[in-house]
This record gives C-alpha cells, sequence and structure tokens, in this order.
C-alpha cells in the first residue's frame, strides 16, 4: 500500500466516529462529509508548488510564498462524491468542477459510467477525484480511466473509508495515483458494502435509496 496515505489527524477520527455512528441525522452527516472532505483534502494537498515573492506589508516588504502553476479540478463520483465538493472548494475556491456517474453491474461486476462531464482544459489541471467510499474500485478505476482520457497527467483519488480491495484494485490498475482516506475498514460483506463502514452513504446523506 505504499500509494495509500491514512491521515489520522484527531479531528478527521472524530468526525469519521460521528459518521459512522447510526443514530446520526441527514442534515449532520452532509456537515461531516463536507468538513471531513475539507480536512482530508487539506492533507492531499502539501506537494502543491509554491514560489517565492515579496509582499508589501504594512511596516515592510515580506519574502513569502504563494502557489505556483498548479491549477485544479475538482471531480466528485456521483452521488456520495458530491457531499464532499463544498468543503473541498472552500480550500481551494478557484478550482473547477467535473461530475462523472459509474455504477458496478451487478451481473457483469464492470463499471459501467452513465454521466462524465469534465473541465474542458482537464489536461491542463490536476485532478482530484473524490467519493465518501473506496469499496471495490471497480467504479474508481473507471472514473479514474475517464478522466486520464481527458489528458490529466495528475490524479489523487481521496476519500473517507476505504478497504483493502478497493486501495488493491487502484494500485493494480493506476499505480501512480495516490489515494488519500480517513481509514481503511475491514473488507466487504456480500453486498459490496464496506464493513464495519458506515452504511449507504448516499442513503444516509439525501434519505433517498
Amino acid at each position: 500500500m505504499n500509494n495509500v496515505n491514512v491521515i489520522e489527524h484527531p479531528l478527521i477520527q472524530h468526525k469519521i466516529s460521528l459518521l459512522r455512528d447510526v443514530t446520526t441525522g441527514s442534515k449532520e452527516f452532509r456537515e461531516l462529509v463536507s468538513e471531513t472532505a475539507m480536512l482530508i483534502c487539506y492533507e492531499s494537498l502539501r506537494t502543491l508548488p509554491v514560489k517565492e515573492v515579496d509582499v508589501q506589508t504594512p511596516l515592510g516588504i515580506a519574502k513569502t510564498k504563494v502557489l505556483s502553476g498548479s491549477k485544479l479540478a475538482i471531480v466528485p463520483m456521483l452521488r456520495g462524491g458530491l457531499g464532499m465538493v463544498d468543503g473541498i472548494t472552500r480550500l481551494v475556491p478557484a478550482a473547477k468542477v467535473g461530475h462523472i456517474g459509474t455504477f458496478r453491474d451487478p451481473e457483469t461486476t464492470n463499471a459501467v459510467d452513465y454521466y462524465c462531464k469534465l473541465p474542458f482544459d482537464t489536461a491542463d489541471r490536476d485532478v482530484i477525484l473524490a467519493d465518501i467510499m473506496l469499496a471495490t474500485g471497480v467504479t474508481a478505476n473507471k472514473a479514474i480511466q475517464l478522466v486520464k482520457d481527458a489528458g490529466a497527467k495528475s490524479v489523487k483519488f481521496i476519500c473517507i473509508i476505504a478497504n483493502p480491495e478497493g486501495i488493491a484494485a487502484i494500485e493494480k490498475a493506476h499505480p501512480d495515483v495516490q489515494i488519500y482516506c480517513g481509514a481503511i475498514d475491514e473488507g466487504l460483506n456480500d453486498q459490496h458494502y464496506i464493513v464495519p463502514g458506515l452504511g449507504d452513504a448516499g442513503y444516509r446523506m439525501f434519505g433517498t435509496k
């Protein structure tokens, strides 16, 4: 798991505990997803390039640093990833936002994409793919391939909870993609839900199956 970064910040771990709690309602769940996504994304952006500049302060000239070169695209995976967008764009309000919809065909186990709308200049941007859960990795790999097909050279995948099977799937198909998560759980049940996980993230966030 050389490409996996588990963010163990106490605030992230506390919020994940609340997300797991079956008694947490939809409103609080949505707020926690947004906040947790922002914190995980913050850690994933530590390697952004910077350059030194001179800034005039009220008392003199400060040699300081600003972001240099990198432009970002945030691409949530429908529909769980939608809840992560607001938190991430608070950090990087200039980022463009795309959307990818995929699902895992229960009979073939292949990923089927039903929606893909990406920024026209995706090839010039560092892409952050976002989803609450990384389960089998089938739909994640499909989404990664879609942004690569659009020309993206740098792709990161952020999620709140992952499991070993999904991580292994991404590492095999896309060894260049760094994964950032708040926890790695035991595995999957027969319905391919992460155990212990936090249940059906889309249902808990939006109240619809």
